[in-house]
């Protein structure tokens, strides 16, 4: 049986890729921060799910989930481990404390490597264990390629996955182990509606309220009104099991306009668009 790995499982992209690879026929380690999650999981899969409670920032912990893991595994080698788990922090950079940004990039990018370095062995780098080396799946996000305003903390962290990504692929390719990244557009997912929760009124009385409002109600709807996470799960699936996989796969509703229109066009025209949906427009001298 297929074994793998997947972080953030309690909800969203997590929970529906647990879905997916268990209907697949796979056995799912899934990670949780809280043991009413880890019950949750149990009794909506069974035997099919082992959860495993840890936050990604803990490294003790992480150690002693792939010490569980490796104890489950007998020998051999771990099939996938798909990195998902993540926060976003929203805001305007000028008004976001470097506090909120460290807690951004500690989960988002610290977290991630600190789980592939304790998973690692298990996926091959051991040469002990028999079978075939596996594969790593970090998810990014559309924001992994493009910016956008008010969201650069987390687009921060994503363009820093990419980057670990690649090297980490390159890196691995003596141990027969492959990265791939999925970078997923507008989700059905409370990851927006959490930060939205956080930062809710707080920047009212600065010059970007209106924005700052409008984007993080945008940014909500599309975590109700996005792809199914199981959309997602089917592409994490096929970058852990087809035989000749892709090095990014982009997954977005409008791949014309949310993908590959954004990507042509010149960097200034984009900041032209966005500056005038949003009302983000140069501000009038108020002194002589």
């Amino acid at each position: 049986m297929k074994q793998v790995v997947v972080t953030g499982a309690s909800t969203g992209i997590g929970e529906a890729t647990v879905s997916v690879l268990v209907g697949e026929g796979a056995h799912v380690f899934g990670s949780v921060r809280k043991k009413e999650d880890a019950q949750r999981l149990k009794a909506a899969f069974g035997n099919r799910v082992t959860p495993l409670v840890f936050d990604v920032t803990d490294a003790d912990a992480v150690g002693v989930a792939a010490a569980q893991v490796r104890d489950a595994l007998e020998g051999r080698t771990l099939y996938g481990l798909v990195n998902n788990a993540g926060v976003a922090v929203p805001g305007p950079l000028l008004h976001l404390s470097t506090d909120e940004i460290r807690h951004q990039l500690e989960v988002n990018v610290i977290g991630q490597i600190s789980v592939i370095q304790a998973f690692a062995p298990l996926l091959g780098v051991d040469r002990a264990l028999a079978g075939k080396p596996g594969r790593i799946v970090n998810i990014s996000s559309i924001s992994g390629k493009m910016a956008r305003p008010f969201f650069g903390p987390y687009a921060a962290s994503k363009h820093a996955l990419e980057a670990v990504s690649g090297s980490l692929r390159r890196e691995l390719i003596p141990y027969g182990i492959d990265v791939i990244i999925v970078g997923p557009g507008a989700v059905v997912t409370p990851i927006w509606d959490k930060g939205r929760a956080s930062t809710s009124g707080r920047f009212d009385d600065t010059d970007y309220a209106e924005a700052s409002r409008a984007v993080q109600d945008f940014a909500a709807e599309m975590g109700r009104t996005g792809l199914p996470g199981e959309r997602i799960g089917a592409v994490i699936w096929k970058a852990l099991s087809t035989p000749r996989p892709r090095v990014r796969y982009a997954v977005v509703g409008r791949p014309i306009l949310d993908w590959f229109v954004p990507r042509l066009l010149p960097a200034r025209v984009i900041d032209r668009i966005t500056a005038k949906r949003l009302g983000l427009m140069p501000f009038k001298k108020t002194g002589n």
